[in-house]
């Protein structure tokens, strides 16, 4: 869209202010990649003021720095609140640069003060033992994007943006960045951004290139090309190029003042004038060089423009003496004895265009979540627990009850607007279609008459990305707010690396005293494994558990309640919860009622548990066997494998033991959740057979449990990778998971039963031989397992 207004052009005064700041965020950003001395060259530089290891990346930080200087003035001059998502985080010195400049840094770090003293503590702990690290990282004030892993800038930064009407979130995209797939999904986010009750995102496309070794597509397109891809993506491009700092610095000033006015008139046509087309939000595209102010070449080689300038333009600074010239040169050039006083302090140019206060880049509050947060109004859980006279007795959709819950949630946060639920297409596919009574699904685009539950302020956030989800529930976290990622299990696997990033942040953070918590990431897996059997293989995969019990014990926990209530309950903790990654694994078809809620509590807050009513125990003796299980579906198939050593094997001691919190089967060395050894062997034993039914791969139980006394008589069964489009039954029966193999089981590792029970063994072995003919030929299970229910 065009505005009427024509930005007031800086003056010569300001526009030299701007240059000043700039060129001393550049000097500071070179100085944190080589310096560990000498850091206002106030004598020749030497060798021994030169890092023993250079690392960093220089090509990406003076245009970080451009825009950090260039927003600072938009800030300042129209109070606007900000954000700024740094796409290109390996850029990490510019950002800290800037951070230390506008003094947000030594607020954070008293012992880097505004001086030369702080400037030489700044130089020196870059990437240097004991430092901080070369990206943008928890420890960098401002940052909500660590950025080392590219892809994940725009949707962030879009999660920011939601719910926060006044804020004003910029986006700089690296150009590298802008060829990953979850990058190229994020421009679709604009689509999803209401301008009424969310703030606006500011992308900043930085062309300056190159990668480490290689030229960018985007900056190869044709600028036709390139502005037909941008308006087709629903943007107003402005763009901004050159290699001369005077015409670049007029023009991103320009840029950003029709941008930010743009933004304002659109809003504005929204929240005041009632529109409700999709409006077509600005855009910056920055053009400058790749390494700009850098060296121009070095060995005889072009540096400045080309890839050599990515990381370290100039390798051999302590060795080779014309790199140790050129590198003097180079920071000269920048004229530090106009930008800093005697003592190291910036001059009042350099500081002419930086905000104050939480204004500042570097301590916005939104950039520190915590501190915005507020507790939320969770319902009773007695308004959605259901009634459970007797174990067994009545079947529920887990989900569908949570969905209640949710709904009501959802109601109670209508007017503050802190909470989020995301998931790819699946909010009615995973029975939480309730929560369309509270809310719509978000979406900006057009809306047909037979479109269903679409609503320009919705809360449900539906898009057939993955990585948008994730992004856009991390943003949403990450600036104070609380929400739930609900997906099917199998699928949760595409954001792997993203929740590593997460898990990552959330471990730094934590040892961060100046980083308040933040609510938790939450995933509901389900529509899992093994009700997956109507599409088949390619939908089963209970792996994503694994890779995040690989991550840091104090930021994961992994929950399998096995009924509707116990599914209360651990959604109720996780909600509640801070700075953790929680996984829900729950599934959406009816399934048996085990426990009331008094129970779910009780037994969710002990995480694991024997089972009295399932076993068949005699108070007096250990059992001859234990029966575990962790997941719904095991913990049906070991109920009713006790049914049927109940009725065929009445003499034999059976233990029920439910697993809900499965980092419990952890040493508590090795996870804060974990039992200790005297309380894993009372429920386990030290030396009867185990056999686990567990909902995942089998290995996992395993390797958790691996050091206990009684792991040579663990026997776990799992999910085999044994899939295809079959019966629900038939599922567990091609894992060796069914109630028929657990009851085998149980005969062949009791010492002395197999002879004495060699009869129930057979029939057991029959009755799987029948359940294959059964289902070629009608389609179903066999009647005794559909229509099977506990007896108790």
């Amino acid at each position: 869209m065009s505005d009427t207004h024509t930005p007031a052009t800086p003056s010569d005064e300001e526009l030299a202010a701007l240059d000043a700041h700039w060129r001393a965020a550049n000097y500071l950003a070179v100085g944190q990649i080589y310096l560990m001395a000498n850091p206002l060259l106030t004598r020749p530089l030497a060798p021994e003021d030169i890092k023993p290891r250079l690392l960093g990346h220089w090509g990406t930080s003076p245009g970080l720095n451009l825009v950090h200087t260039h927003l600072n003035r938009v800030v300042k001059d129209r109070s606007i609140e900000a954000l700024c998502v740094w796409g290109p985080g390996h850029g990490g010195p510019a950002v800290l640069a800037n951070a230390w400049l506008e003094g947000s840094y030594s607020e954070t770090y008293p012992d880097v003060p505004r001086n030369a003293e702080g400037m030489g503590v700044l130089f020196k702990q870059f990437s240097f033992p004991g430092g901080v690290p070369s990206h943008v990282a928890p420890e960098t004030p401002g940052s909500i994007h660590e950025g080392g892993e590219l892809g994940y800038a725009l949707t962030h930064a879009y999660g920011a943006a939601f719910d926060h009407p006044g804020l004003l979130v910029t986006c700089v995209i690296g150009d590298g960045e802008a060829e990953t797939g979850p990058l190229a999904a994020s421009w679709h986010a604009n689509k999803f951004l209401d301008p009424v009750h969310d703030g606006a995102v500011l992308p900043v496309l930085h062309l300056n290139g190159y990668k480490i070794a290689n030229p960018t597509v985007l900056a190869r397109l044709p600028e036709d090309e390139l502005d037909a891809l941008l308006r087709g993506y629903g943007h107003d491009p402005l763009y901004v190029t050159g290699d001369d700092p005077a015409t670049v610095h007029r023009a991103m000033a320009a840029a950003m003042d029709t941008a930010v006015e743009r933004i304002a008139a659109c809003q504005r046509a929204a929240r005041e004038d009632g529109a409700t087309e999709r409006p077509r939000w600005p855009m910056i595209v920055l053009r400058t060089p790749k390494g700009w102010t850098g060296p121009k070449e070095a060995d005889g080689l072009p540096v400045e423009n080309t890839w050599r300038s990515h990381q370290v333009p100039l390798s051999g600074v302590r060795d080779n003496q014309e790199h140790l010239r050129q590198l003097e040169a180079w920071l000269r050039s920048y004229r530090p004895e106009e930008l800093f006083d005697a003592d190291g302090r910036p001059t009042e140019q350099v500081l002419a265009c930086v905000p104050e206060g939480a204004a500042r880049l570097g301590s916005t509050p939104y950039a520190n979540g915590g501190l915005l947060l507020r507790e939320l109004p969770l319902p009773a859980l007695e308004d959605h627990a259901v009634r459970v006279d007797k174990p067994g007795s009545a079947t529920h959709s887990p989900t569908q009850v949570l969905g209640g819950l949710l709904a009501d949630l959802m109601a109670a946060t209508a007017g503050r607007r802190d909470f989020r639920v995301v998931g790819p297409d699946e909010t009615a596919s995973n029975r939480l279609q309730d929560l369309y009574r509270a809310t719509g699904k978000a979406w900006q685009a057009g809306i047909l008459p037979t479109d269903e539950h679409l609503a320009r302020d919705g809360r449900v956030m539906e898009v057939l990305s993955e990585h948008l989800c994730q992004g856009w529930l991390e943003g949403y976290l990450l600036t104070g707010r609380h929400g739930l990622f609900s997906s099917y299990e199998a699928f949760a696997h595409i954001v792997d690396s993203m929740v590593n990033q997460h898990i990552k942040w959330l471990r730094t953070a934590r040892r961060l005293p100046w980083r308040r918590p933040i609510a938790s990431l939450n995933y509901l897996l389900t529509s899992h494994v093994w009700r997956q059997d109507h599409n088949g293989f390619s939908h089963q995969d209970p792996g994503f558990v694994d890779h995040v019990l690989n991550k840091s014990p104090e930021v994961v926990r992994v929950y399998l309640p096995p009924d509707a209530n116990t599914l209360l309950s651990v959604a109720d903790h996780v909600l509640r919860s801070r700075d953790y990654v929680n996984v829900i694994v729950a599934g959406k078809q009816p399934a048996f009622d085990w426990l009331t809620l008094a129970e779910a509590r009780a037994h969710c807050a002990r995480g694991a548990g024997v089972w009295e009513w399932a076993g068949t125990e005699d108070g007096g003796r250990e059992p001859d066997v234990v029966l575990g299980c962790a997941g719904d579906v095991p913990t049906q198939e070991v109920l009713a494998a006790a049914g049927l050593l109940r009725r065929h094997l009445p003499e034999l001691a059976v233990r029920v033991v439910n697993v809900v919190d499965i980092a419990r089967m952890m040493p508590n060395e090795e996870h804060p959740h974990g039992m200790r050894d005297a309380e894993y062997d009372a429920l386990f034993t030290r030396d009867r057979p185990v056999i686990f039914a567990y909902h995942g791969y089998p290995w996992l139980i395993h390797r958790l449990a691996y050091r206990r006394a009684g792991h040579a008589h663990l026997h776990v069964r799992g999910y085999q990778e044994e899939g295809t489009t079959t019966t629900p039954f038939d599922m567990v029966v091609r894992n060796d998971l069914d109630r028929y193999r657990l009851v085998m089981d149980v005969i062949d590792r009791v010492p002395g039963l197999g002879v004495r029970a060699v009869a129930v063994r057979q029939a057991m072995a029959d009755v799987r031989t029948r359940h294959h003919a059964w289902i070629r030929e009608h389609g179903v299970d066999l009647p005794e397992v559909a229509e099977w229910s506990w007896g108790g």
